[in-house]
């Protein structure tokens, strides 16, 4: 049942993906198609929830299947300075910030998290640009810092904010007025031209995907880029997620601080990285620095619950 599912989902995303490609991308910006797209994302949502349970878990595979090198994506070295001091000591000065519609706000550092219960998976990861890599992940789930937070009533929704910054806003940080009137640090239209921007950056010479593990690219903890350039004055805009109650619960919902047995590579985002295994590779927020639970998404970014959200793609990717 769950294969079928699964084939009957990606065959519908790569029908939607081919009409995008071929134009469909200008109705897309329009009122009439975005209502259309709303429908079909409340759809999707809808089907996965009369299928499934909140407990209900993602397929995991043997270790024998796990991917020789697990591929980067989006941003793959933050430039921002605050992360590069972090990654320069290894993260030993980092912790998480949990706040928000909670009863105890939390700070916890890479040792008290490794501290809380744990759970291991072997899972994949399915790009939004038709990619699949398999890897293991350890981490915390979700749900045991929020217990250790405790949740007020109001909350909704988990909020991810991390530390790679995409854009800047118009004007000087702390003020500017309205998105659209900055320069861009990127200004990405899919998660593969930000991998592209930062893999300039970074000045690798293929991040196409080694044959076996031993091509693949040593992680230095970020310390091996050229020194960042000085960063253009106005407000950053910074990657960000959100998932449900819904999905904050399901066990697989992890914080991963561990890739395949080793401290997790800045290129996958150390020190933290969201694992909400039943969605899209864009929800698998990287460099994860605050939790907020909310009761709404409206006020944060443009409202829709992401930064790849605030630009059309759908907010629940349940595959």
């Amino acid at each position: 049942m769950i294969l079928h599912r699964r084939k009957l989902l990606t065959a519908g995303a790569g029908l939607m993906g081919t009409a995008l490609l071929s134009g469909c991308d200008k109705f897309a910006g329009t009122e009439t198609g975005q209502r259309t797209l709303k429908v079909g994302e409340d759809a999707n949502q809808y089907v996965q929830r009369l299928l499934m349970s909140p407990t209900t878990l993602a397929r995991e595979f043997p270790a024998s299947m796990i991917s020789p090198w697990f591929k980067p994506n989006g941003t793959i070295d933050p430039p921002d300075r605050g992360y590069r001091a972090l990654a320069a000591q290894k993260f030993s000065d980092f912790k998480l910030t949990v706040d928000g519609l909670v009863q105890t706000p939390l700070a916890l550092s890479l040792a008290d998290l490794r501290a809380l219960p744990s759970r291991t998976q072997i899972t994949r990861h399915d790009c939004v640009e038709g990619w699949s890599c398999i890897g293991q992940w350890s981490g915390v789930p979700l749900a045991e810092i929020l217990k250790k937070a405790g949740l007020k009533p109001q909350a909704r929704y988990a909020v991810f904010h991390c530390a790679d910054t995409l854009e800047f806003e118009a004007g000087p940080k702390g003020g500017g007025k309205g998105r659209g009137q900055g320069a861009s640090l990127v200004r990405p239209t899919h998660p593969g031209a930000v991998r592209e921007a930062y893999v300039q950056l970074a000045a690798a010479d293929d991040w196409g995907g080694p044959s076996t593990a031993t091509e693949a690219p040593k992680d230095d903890w970020g310390q091996g880029s050229p020194a960042p350039e000085p960063e253009p004055t106005g407000i950053p805009i910074r990657y960000y997620e959100s998932i449900g109650l819904y999905d904050v619960f399901n066990p697989q919902t992890i914080l991963a601080y561990d890739l395949n047995g080793k401290p997790l590579p800045v290129s996958n985002g150390a020190p933290l990285r969201l694992r909400v295994e039943r969605q899209l590779g864009y929800k698998q927020a990287k460099y994860v620095m605050r939790v907020e639970m909310v009761e709404s998404l409206a006020g944060i970014g443009q409202g829709s619950g992401g930064y790849w959200e605030d630009r059309g793609y759908e907010w629940y990717a349940g595959i």
